[in-house]
């Protein structure tokens, strides 16, 4: 049915204003999005170019080049190496696991390597980068740049990783770098980038932890260029980091060498020190380890090895080493009592082979006694009744004091792990920490060191340096850094009576050079280096009356673990004194048949500046010493010229 011509009118009408109210409305959008397009492409122009190239361009940390260790004649006993080595970034890479697989088929990788790298790459952040593997061969690399286009976020790059050019001679001073883990990031509080990136070298033991921050340096970054896929373009600009700065120890690494060859066999500990400024020529444990072990990460079975072996590799018993240090300590209640004047030097002490205090017998090295003695024939054939005697006179804590004067029981400050503060007790600190009184018995074991006195091989060489200089010398590791030398170590005087110091050398002197002294057999025969001493022996255990009366057993006749522990400390030439030296060797016995060969051996190592002739020795050992100069030449001729630090 046709519609009158007045309704098709309004419906005319009704459709012109719809449509010109739809018209409106779409003008409308069409104007806020030329408004909008306007303000994106003029007034916000700068801003989305910065947001556009920060999608294509990225910012990578470079790691700085460590800082080198030298020693003290500029070899270089901690040094860097290249490294090739294969990174990805996560954020570039899209299918982690995808990329991975392509990369296996191209060179080979251990599955292991392969998991953990996947554990770090999901652990970070994904634009952190990480290595995927290390130590990578030149054709690895060279694969790997030709399959670049088919390994998104991969990047092959040239890296440096420390390496120690002495290996195990210089193991427990160096110490070494390792990768830094989840643990060493809760221990320290450092907000360092570089920690952030797995696999990143820190130190951990020795020299190398704790000159961290000077031998780090700081990073540097550079600005890639990618494209849609993450593939790395070009690099646009880098940034070069600062690297860390160079540390000069006062090791002479040739001493060093020595040191650890002729300790070796030995479970022992040896420090040599250098009376103008303090500074530790030598501080060598045996048996020692090769730090380049854990730069790569040790295996198992080399782990296994060092931690399960009796004799403790590991532990740098020159300096973390605490032994009762037996008569060496005698010098010190010596001093002690004749500062207080409760006895002269040439007072005597009679000596029937022990002392009765307050019904317990404390015996004397010498069963049948020294007889009638005095401080100088105390200290050369080493009595121990009179030790007994005088320290009950001074009392424990003027002892106590006396030694600390002379470095005992204080923890020095050196940039190496573990030290040791050893112990010089009194009766605060039997109260204190045992929450007992200090009795006269523990004064008497006291006085010729043992009981609770507790010393490191470091200490006793420090004690001896104090003894021939009287000055307060303090031990020194680092001599320079980046060349700017550091504060030497020679000491102030300690304010002890000269004339006492000079009663306790002759003595010391007469210990080695006089037919009855305890070390007369190892002593050095050239008049002008002859040198002063002091032989020590510290028991492990106690030696009971039943054993007494039937003989006291042979430490070689028991097993190592519980024979005596053989000290021996020495300064030289007597005159004027050089080097001193502490030697402790554990379970070795008497310290004058263990320990003082040594101590004489290493003394003129230092005096010659090498193999010392045949004539320094007494004459009834010179065809031994022959044999055993002999074979540590060849053992030190076994290290190869790089090996020996030498940077063509």
């Amino acid at each position: 049915m046709k519609k009158p011509a007045k309704d098709g009118g309004r419906s005319t009408r009704k459709m012109s204003r719809r449509a010109m109210l739809m018209g409106g409305v779409q003008m409308s959008v069409v104007a806020a999005l030329a408004i909008r397009l306007q303000s994106m492409q003029v007034e916000q122009a700068d801003q989305f170019r910065l947001l556009a190239e920060e999608n294509r361009i990225n910012i990578r940390l470079i790691p700085p080049a460590r800082g080198l260790v030298f020693d003290r004649n500029g070899k270089a006993i901690a040094d860097n190496e290249q490294n090739y080595r294969v990174v990805m970034v996560r954020e570039d890479a899209g299918d982690v696991d995808e990329v991975l697989a392509k990369l296996l088929t191209i060179v080979d990788i251990p599955e292991d390597t392969i998991a953990k790298a996947k554990e770090d790459i999901f652990k970070r952040s994904p634009f952190v980068q990480v290595t995927i593997a290390d130590r990578l061969s030149w054709e690895d690399m060279a694969k790997i740049n030709i399959n670049a286009p088919a390994l998104p976020g991969i990047t092959a790059e040239v890296g440096l990783s420390r390496v120690y050019p002495w290996g195990a001679e210089l193991g427990h001073v160096t110490g070494y770098v390792g990768p830094v883990s989840d643990y060493d990031l809760s221990k320290i509080d450092d907000q360092d980038p570089l920690l952030q990136i797995p696999k990143f070298q820190i130190g951990k033991t020795g020299v190398e932890n704790k000159m961290e921050h000077t031998l780090r340096g700081s990073a540097g970054t550079k600005r890639i260029e990618v494209n849609a896929i993450g593939r790395v373009m070009r690099e646009l600009d880098r940034q070069q980091g600062v690297s860390g700065q160079d540390v000069q120890l006062t090791i002479d690494a040739d001493l060093q060498s020595y040191v650890q060859a002729r300790l070796d066999g030995e479970s022992a500990g040896a420090v040599v020190i250098d009376l103008e400024d303090g500074d530790l020529r030598a501080i060598a444990s045996a048996p020692t380890f090769d730090p380049n072990l854990f730069v790569r990460g040790i295996s198992v079975k080399d782990w296994t090895d060092l931690n399960e072996n009796k004799y403790r590799p590991l532990a740098a018993k020159a300096v973390q080493g605490a032994y009762p240090p037996g008569s060496t300590f005698k010098m010190v209640t010596a001093l002690a009592a004749l500062e207080e004047g409760v006895i002269g030097v040439d007072e005597t002490v009679y000596c029937p082979g022990y002392t009765d205090v307050y019904g317990t017998r404390f015996h004397c090295w010498k069963r049948g006694g020294h007889g009638n003695i005095n401080l100088h024939e105390s200290l050369k054939q080493s009595c121990d009744c009179y030790y007994y005697e005088i320290s009950q006179r001074v009392g424990i804590d003027k002892m106590a004091e006396m030694a600390r004067r002379f470095g005992l029981g204080i923890k020095h400050d050196l940039p190496v792990s573990a030290v040791v503060a050893g112990l010089a007790p009194d009766k605060e600190w039997k109260a204190r920490v045992r929450g007992e009184d200090w009795r006269i018995g523990d004064t008497v074991n006291a006085s010729i060191g043992q009981g609770y006195v507790l010393s490191s091989p470091l200490q006793l060489a420090i004690m001896t340096a104090r003894l021939a200089t009287g000055r307060a010398i303090e031990p020194r590791l680092i001599r320079a850094i980046d060349g700017v030398e550091t504060a030497s170590g020679s000491g102030a005087p300690l304010g002890v009576n000269e004339n006492l110091l000079r009663r306790i050398r002759a003595s010391m002197g007469a210990v080695m050079n006089h037919s009855r002294g305890t070390a007369y057999r190892a002593r050095i025969v050239t008049p002008e280096y002859q040198m002063a001493g002091k032989t020590g022996t510290s028991q492990v255990r106690r030696i009971t009356a039943d054993e007494r009366a039937r003989g006291v057993t042979s430490n070689a006749d028991l097993p190592w673990e519980r024979r005596d522990h053989a000290l021996f400390v020495n300064f030289a030439p007597v005159e004027n004194p050089r080097f001193a030296v502490a030697v402790v060797v554990e379970h070795g016995g008497g310290g004058s048949t263990a320990a003082a060969p040594i101590g004489r051996d290493i003394t003129l190592q230092a005096l010659y500046g090498g193999t010392p002739p045949l004539t320094a020795y007494p004459s009834n050992v010179r065809g031994r010493i022959a044999d055993q100069q002999e074979r540590i030449s060849e053992k030190l001729a076994s290290i190869t010229p790089r090996a020996k630090g030498d940077r063509a």
